[in-house]
């Protein structure tokens, strides 16, 4: 077989369900692994669909993996038995998808994209911090949120008697009430304790973009497959030029009027954002 043709053992493993890259080299050099009938001490070793692979004298084939996007409604924990008794996301999902798991959490009262997998090679990619992966959200404060706090999101807040600094890696104002937030950190609840520590509170909380992802028109409640190519793109940002002219479904404006002048000098950043579209 050419090197470059098939599948580096360790990851065929992984794929499998044996264990992550790491334990399955550890598998393979310490001889628990056969290619054919024949001993395999190579993790890198390439091997087909036509392979024969056997772990300790057991035949292993890679799992079916199932990557779908989830309009999580508001009400819902991001958990598969909750222990207070709460309704969860699996309430709202077929039977047959139980077996997948959320990657990353919207809490409790947030709602929009989340992305559920039983492909854990995905998961951790998409949760590891040097991938940067974007997730982007519309957030509506209960009171117009100052300038220099807007400022402040971007600079950085300290949280935890100043023992963990927060911040975003973009803010937009599209009204005075309403914000457009991108973040690539995964603090628990992170929107809502920035705007809380700063004095505000959060009316409606909805994540529209993971990586390369839209929320797009997907209703709430309702999910769909991810198709090859947007799995194979959802750790990859888009563009910030392309980002501005994609599609994008947000939340209802909740009466807030725009700004007759501009609030701040963030418009002038970037083009101005399209009116979001009301969700159907």
């Amino acid at each position: 077989m050419n090197d470059s043709d098939g599948t580096r053992l360790n990851k065929f493993l992984a794929s499998c369900g044996v264990g992550s890259r790491r334990a399955c080299d550890a598998m393979v050099q310490d001889g628990h692994v056969e290619i054919n009938g024949q001993p395999c001490l190579n993790p890198a070793e390439r091997v087909s669909a036509s392979d024969f692979v056997k772990v300790d004298g057991k035949r292993v084939q890679p799992k079916r993996t199932t990557t779908i996007a989830f309009n999580k409604p508001k009400g819902l924990v991001c958990s598969k038995d909750d222990e207070l008794g709460r309704h969860t996301i699996f309430e709202a999902l077929p039977v047959q998808l139980s077996h997948l798991n959320h990657v990353g959490r919207l809490d409790r009262e947030s709602e929009g994209l989340l992305i559920l997998t039983n492909d854990g090679h995905l998961a951790q990619s998409m949760l590891h911090p040097s991938k940067d992966v974007e997730k982007e959200y519309f957030v509506t404060a209960n009171q117009q949120v100052s300038d220099e706090h807007l400022d402040q999101f971007l600079r950085g807040i300290f949280v935890e008697e100043g023992k963990i600094k927060l911040r975003a890696k973009e803010i937009e104002r599209l009204s005075p009430r309403r914000l457009r937030i991108v973040l690539t950190t995964g603090y628990k609840r992170q929107i809502r304790v920035m705007l809380e520590a700063m004095g505000y509170g959060v009316q409606r909380l909805v994540r529209v973009r993971i990586g390369s992802v839209f929320l797009s028109d997907l209703p709430i409640g309702a999910y769909r497959p991810l198709d090859p190519a947007e799995i194979e793109a959802l750790t990859v940002n888009p563009d910030s030029r392309k980002r501005v002219k994609a599609k994008r479904e947000a939340p209802d404006r909740r009466k807030d009027k725009p700004a007759r002048k501009k609030l701040s000098a963030f418009s002038k950043k970037r083009p101005a954002a399209k009116k979001p579209k009301r969700p159907s």
